[in-house]
C-alpha cells in the first residue's frame, strides 16, 4: 500500500517545525544555565574568599555554592544529552536530586556544627531535616539502580 501523502497532515504545525523551535529554545536555555553557572562561580569565589572567618566558615559557603554550580551544571548536561540522545534522561535529574539532598545536609550539619547558640527546638528539627534528607538519598540512589537495572534488562 502506498504512502499518500505528506507525514505532517493532520498537525497544525509540521513536526520539523516544531523540532526546530525546541531546539532553539534548549540552545538558549543552555546559554543561559552556562551564563548563570560562571555567574555564580564569580560571586561564589567572592563570597568565599571574603566570609570571615575563613576556616570554618568560609570553607562551608564554599563547598555549597560549589555544589550549587555543580547542580546548575547537571541541569545543563541534561539539555545537552536531549540533543545528543533525543529525550530527556531519568538517570541524570536523580543525580541532581541526590547533589541537592547532600548539599543540604551538608549546609544543616555545617549549620548544626558551626551555630552553639541554637535552642533545643531548633536543634532537633535540624536533626529531622537531615533524617529526612538521609531517607531522601537513600530512595533517590535505589531509584538510581533500579533504573540501571531495568535499563539492562529491557536492553536488546
Amino acid at each position: 500500500m502506498e504512502k499518500q501523502g505528506s507525514d505532517h497532515e493532520g498537525y497544525l504545525f509540521p513536526t520539523k517545525f516544531v523540532d526546530y523551535i525546541e531546539d532553539a529554545f534548549h540552545i538558549a536555555l543552555s546559554i543561559v544555565l552556562l551564563a548563570i553557572s560562571a555567574g555564580a562561580l564569580y560571586f561564589s569565589v567572592k563570597e568565599m574568599l571574603t566570609t570571615h572567618p575563613f576556616f570554618p566558615n568560609g570553607m562551608v559557603v564554599g563547598i555549597n555554592n560549589i555544589l550549587f554550580i555543580v547542580i546548575i551544571l547537571e541541569i545543563l548536561r541534561t539539555i545537552i544529552s536531549r540533543f545528543t540522545d533525543g529525550v530527556l534522561q531519568l538517570d541524570k535529574f536523580l543525580v541532581i536530586g541526590v547533589i541537592a539532598a547532600v548539599r543540604h545536609i551538608l549546609t544543616v550539619g555545617a549549620s548544626l556544627t558551626l551555630d552553639s547558640s541554637q535552642n533545643q527546638e531548633m536543634f532537633y528539627r535540624n536533626l529531622w531535616e537531615l533524617s529526612v534528607d538521609a531517607v531522601i538519598v537513600l530512595l533517590l540512589v535505589l531509584a538510581i539502580f533500579l533504573s540501571k537495572l531495568s535499563q539492562r534488562k529491557f536492553t536488546i
